[in-house]
């Protein structure tokens, strides 16, 4: 018996790699995506820098108040203006960098190590395991995220802290679903069937069976996920449910440039722009992810 598997197995295996050189030769030779994906990359990789060298980036303390440079428009001193209290928005904004990349990454933690084994073993399983799974996880998207979000924080607390845990609760049923989906596409798949036949673990036939053949949607999602966090952070901060006071945060930044946004529009402006190109980046890198990790995406 073992001897019939091993060989069915090997052939699915060899099938994936060949499926996945194939898309990768094709993504490579596609000008248009191999273009918008390295724009995605770069672009990412500057905000991944301006964070974590935020320090040495940043001309001034984000914090700190200038009372003599009040609202002062961009110049050389203050390459994206000042705000009302004279701080300066450069600096700001690379710092709000720093906190969206914090929240986001404790975010999408969260949901992938909840959401992710709850769809492999939902979809593993089947039955009444996976019927239970997919009821929770259909009540929790007919909550829109915001007010479901909002709703979280007002429990677990005002602040980042809160911020962070609602943006990961919330995030879990979409990496349930896609988890899900994953796992019962491979799971009737020959290799799995031998994996059975010759008496694996559960366990062991999830873990490193299956799961290294549904990295790739799962890996888009994580990309995308980040726009999601950051969006939906942007937007907690925005309502005074996020970062709060004097902490540098795009969507408190933009909170306070409401009551400026035509006598001193650049408090608006360049926070804004921080968030388009963040977000844009990080959508770029995962369609990109998704052409490249996944070997159906090209067949005819």
């Amino acid at each position: 018996m073992e001897s019939i598997a091993a060989p069915t197995r090997a052939g699915g295996l060899a099938r994936t790699d060949r499926g996945r050189h194939r898309n990768l030769t094709q993504f490579l030779t596609s000008p248009l995506r191999w273009k918008t994906f390295s724009i995605g990359v770069l672009l990412l990789l500057v905000f991944i820098l301006a964070a974590i060298f935020a320090p040495v980036v940043a001309p001034y303390d984000p914090a700190k108040p200038n009372y003599q440079a009040l609202l002062q428009p961009p110049t050389l001193d203050h390459l994206f203006g000042t705000d009302d209290k004279g701080r300066d928005i450069f600096s700001r904004v690379i710092f709000g960098t720093r906190i969206s990349f914090t929240i986001a990454l404790v975010a999408v933690g969260i949901a992938a190590v909840v959401g992710v084994p709850l769809g492999l073993f939902g979809g593993y399983f089947g039955g009444g395991l996976d019927a239970v799974i997919g009821r929770v996880v259909d009540a929790l998207f007919a909550f829109p995220v915001l007010l479901m979000a909002i709703a979280i924080v007002t429990i677990t607390g005002v602040g980042l802290e809160g911020a962070m845990i609602a943006i990961g609760l919330i995030a879990i049923p979409e990496f349930a679903r896609v988890s899900r989906s994953a796992m019962v596409a491979e799971k009737e798949n020959d290799y799995v069937l031998a994996a059975r036949s010759v008496g694996c673990s559960v366990g062991r036939i999830v873990f490193r069976q299956i799961v290294p053949n549904t990295l790739g949607p799962i890996v888009v999602l994580i990309s995308l996920g980040f726009a999601f966090a950051i969006l939906n952070e942007t937007a907690l901060s925005f309502l005074g449910l996020g970062a709060q006071a004097p902490t540098p945060s795009w969507g408190a930044d933009l909170s306070a440039a409401r009551r400026y946004i035509r006598d001193a529009p650049w408090l608006s402006i360049f926070p804004g722009l921080a968030i388009f190109f963040l977000v844009l980046a990080l959508n770029l890198t995962g369609d990109g992810l998704r052409d490249l990790l996944d070997p159906t995406r090209n067949k005819r």
